[in-house]
């Protein structure tokens, strides 16, 4: 669907001309900031998306799902985090549990390295922190697993501050509206934007909004991220070491204290890659020796 058939068909049509044309007349001012607030949250009101994550302000649950979404669609995320909360439902149960019970819980979801992040930051949250997250963006880029964008994600959702953070829906949404013609948009274009536009009273519902926003665009107009300076297309997984590595670890959650020949045979894919990618999670802490024989660590 071409945008101008999106626009058309949008209730919100008439509010988008009026933006369209404050903009093109006076510039981002506050009364197109407002209208750009009131058409992103007409559509929230209508078409908002009902996620577990999206029912609590309770830090750990959140960090969870932050974590969990890393990488990965809603759709995979969904029953894991349900099952995962209900495992482990709070820093305590998961800093006690072992390596192994975590990536049970996991499997499926790929990137297990954010299974093993998600451990050691709630040990150092119950030892460093007294068993609360941090709000700060500075002390929470200071654990493991948590880059910029999950730190001002986790403190605009966990807390309700105004914090400024890109991802993808967000992104479509701004370079949809703000920059409709142009062929290559960054992030540096963009960021300018999110913090002028930004609803600083309620940030969180904000950020939902935009991102149920972005969705809709996604599905019903060509898909503006691919004019992004930063979008990729995903590698291939076929084969790639993410494959492996998600093997090997799946073979030792069933069958723990194998060796390396075991391995190989039950995998049975190029043992090169096996041999390398053991050396890999052993360094990272996934896996451990004993004698000849791998384990979870």
């Amino acid at each position: 669907m071409k945008k101008k058939d999106h626009d058309a068909k949008n209730p919100d049509a008439h509010l988008i001309a009026r933006f369209h044309a404050i903009r093109k007349k006076t510039g981002i001012t506050p009364k197109a900031v407002r209208l750009f607030q009131r058409i992103i949250y007409n559509h929230y009101s209508r078409m908002r998306r009902s996620l577990p994550w999206r029912k609590t302000r309770n830090p750990y649950r959140i960090l969870v799902s932050e974590i969990m979404l890393q990488q990965t669609q809603i759709e995979r995320v969904i029953d894991k985090y349900r099952l995962f909360i209900k495992t482990f439902p709070d820093f305590r149960s998961l800093s006690e549990s072992s390596l192994a019970d975590v990536l049970k819980v996991w499997q499926g979801l790929g990137y297990n390295r954010r299974a093993i992040a998600l451990k050691k930051i709630s040990e150092i949250v119950i030892t460093t922190y007294h068993n609360k997250l941090p709000k700060s963006q500075k002390e929470l880029l200071k654990l493991p697993g948590i880059g910029p964008y999950s730190a001002a994600a986790i403190t605009a959702f966990a807390f309700n501050e105004p914090a400024v953070f890109i991802e993808t829906n967000i992104r479509r949404v701004f370079i949809y509206f703000f920059f409709p013609r142009k062929h290559t948009v960054s992030d540096t274009e963009l960021f300018p934007l999110v913090e002028k536009t930004l609803d600083r009273k309620d940030p969180r519902n904000w950020y939902y909004a935009l991102m149920d926003y972005g969705v809709m665009v996604g599905k019903s107009a060509p898909n503006p991220n691919l004019r992004s300076a930063h979008y990729q297309r995903q590698s291939r997984f076929e084969g790639s070491n993410r494959q492996i590595r998600g093997m090997i670890l799946r073979t030792l959650i069933n069958n723990d204290r194998l060796t390396e020949h075991a391995l190989m045979n039950a995998l049975n894919t190029d043992h090169e890659l096996v041999r390398k990618n053991l050396e890999q999670l052993e360094q990272e802490g996934f896996l451990r020796r004993q004698g000849k024989r791998f384990c979870i660590a």
